[in-house]
């Protein structure tokens, strides 16, 4: 690869080129290459589940094309990141280095270094408001503390100027010559084999910023208006199924709320279903709010009082007087989507075969893990972070801990979704249980009033201890 670059773009969890901060800055500022860094070797960094990686390939053989399209060429690179950064901007001869923010502890602490070395050098580094709609740090109460509870969160947040939403930058022309060297995307080993488990995937998703832009026309034609009517309907397609793109950003969040703003403008019967799925938007920064603020937030409870609940652990402990191989076989079951509950049982199996499951879904299953079986919420989100291709590191533990009844605004831990009623309210034809899970098991693997009333008194204790 031959350039003579003076910006250098890194590219993280905003595979795109719209609406790009960073990209925009540096391409409008000169000659520009970008890189993506597979980190898995900075401390804290939390690896990619299997499913992510087989997304991440197939999303950078996207970026490659779209940056191509730009006259910029991309850079892959596997280890540390405060290793290759500055060894990238000595071989290309780029003196600034431009990137979109990114919120978690680990990650802001790697940024935070790479900025320092690329100072120290006599380069500059410039970061940029890319991935949510609002800065953690900037919706806060009046007592200017971060949120806790959403609803307040969420006017606050609109009562915020937002930045607007960038148009793809023009096309520039590379001069001159100089070597590069870039990883070969095969190498990494993304995609899984022997056996190669993702035609499942790759029949429900096409990742990449045109098929999200596609499917973002879809729910503005389709599916907003009549959001807030089908959203808990698991058989229907209703709602965005934007999370895998908002999670690799092959959209950003203000495209999505500046579409969303213009339909309702445009067509005002629409607003009803819009707004509510802005504030799934918002509820997305939330997450990515309490994760800014309690970066372990994916090991530690937020609500300290629930270190006392008496969870079980599949690998040991005997909780509520069952046997360590009870937990275990129960676990595997809710893993492969044998519990007896139809509709859980669904979900697990979406999960297995697209990775990605219906939000309702996710809620009812949670719940049965934590609740019924007794299973520390640590568990299902491992689990969830392993098979979805939308694993969020804000929006996993935080929907983890709200079910679990220990997060911020959670749902009280006495809410106890029952799944043969979610079932009938929400799949009242049985046709989504029917498409992933046709055969039932024999009989479900826990009793819901029993287990129900062990998860009351193992909260009453908990909250006598």
């Amino acid at each position: 690869m031959n350039l003579n670059a003076t910006n250098l773009v890194w590219f993280r969890d905003d595979l795109r080129v719209a609406d790009h901060p960073a990209l925009d800055t540096a391409m409008a500022a000169g000659t520009t290459i970008a890189v993506y860094i597979l980190d898995e070797r900075s401390p804290g960094i939390r690896p990619l589940g299997r499913a992510a990686r087989w997304w991440l390939h197939h999303a950078l053989d996207d970026l490659r094309a779209s940056l191509g399209r730009l006259g910029v060429p991309l850079v892959l690179r596997r280890g540390a990141a405060a290793n290759i950064l500055p060894e990238l901007l000595s071989a290309s001869g780029a003196r600034s280095i431009y990137w979109n923010r990114r919120y978690g502890g680990p990650e802001r602490a790697v940024d935070t270094h790479v900025k320092e070395l690329v100072n120290a050098s006599g380069g500059t580094a410039l970061s940029f408001s890319g991935t949510l709609l609002q800065e953690p740090w900037v919706p806060l109460t009046q007592d200017r503390k971060p949120f806790k509870v959403f609803t307040p969160f969420f006017n606050a947040l609109l009562r915020l100027p937002m930045r607007p939403a960038l148009v793809e930058p023009p096309r520039q022309e590379p001069t001159g010559l100089l070597s590069v060297h870039s990883d070969e995307l095969a190498d990494w080993d993304l995609l899984p084999s022997a056996p190669d488990w993702s035609p499942g995937l790759a029949s429900a998703w096409a990742p990449g910023e045109g098929p999200a832009r596609e499917r973002l026309e879809v729910v503005l034609a389709e599916i907003a208006a009549n959001y807030g009517d089908t959203r808990d309907r698991p058989d229907m397609d209703g709602t965005s199924r934007l999370s895998p793109a908002l999670r690799w950003g092959h959209l950003s969040p203000v495209q999505v709320w500046e579409s969303l703003s213009a339909l309702i403008h445009e067509h005002p019967p629409a607003a009803e279903g819009a707004r509510a799925m802005m504030r799934q938007l918002a509820w997305r920064d939330f997450c990515w709010n309490l994760l800014y603020h309690h970066p372990d937030m994916a090991t530690e409870n937020l609500r300290t009082e629930f270190d006392a609940f008496e969870w079980a652990w599949p690998s040991g402990g005997v909780p509520r007087g069952s046997h360590e191989a009870q937990v275990n076989e129960a676990f595997e079951a809710w893993c492969r989507g044998e519990t007896g509950f139809g509709l859980v049982d669904a979900g697990m199996k979406q999960l297995w075969e697209t990775g990605w499951m219906h939000n309702r879904v996710r809620m009812v299953a949670a719940s049965l893990l934590v609740k019924n079986l007794g299973i520390h919420w640590r568990v299902g989100e491992q689990w969830f972070w392993d098979t979805l291709v939308d694993a969020d590191a804000a929006s996993n533990p935080a929907n983890w801990q709200w079910v679990a009844g220990c997060g911020a605004d959670a749902s009280p831990y006495f809410r106890i979704f029952n799944p043969e009623l979610q079932a009938k309210k929400f799949d009242p034809r049985g046709s989504y249980v029917a498409r992933f899970a046709p055969v039932a098991v024999s009989a479900p693997i826990v009793e819901l009033k029993e287990s129900r009333a062990r998860a009351l008194d193992a909260y009453a204790r908990m909250k006598d201890h």
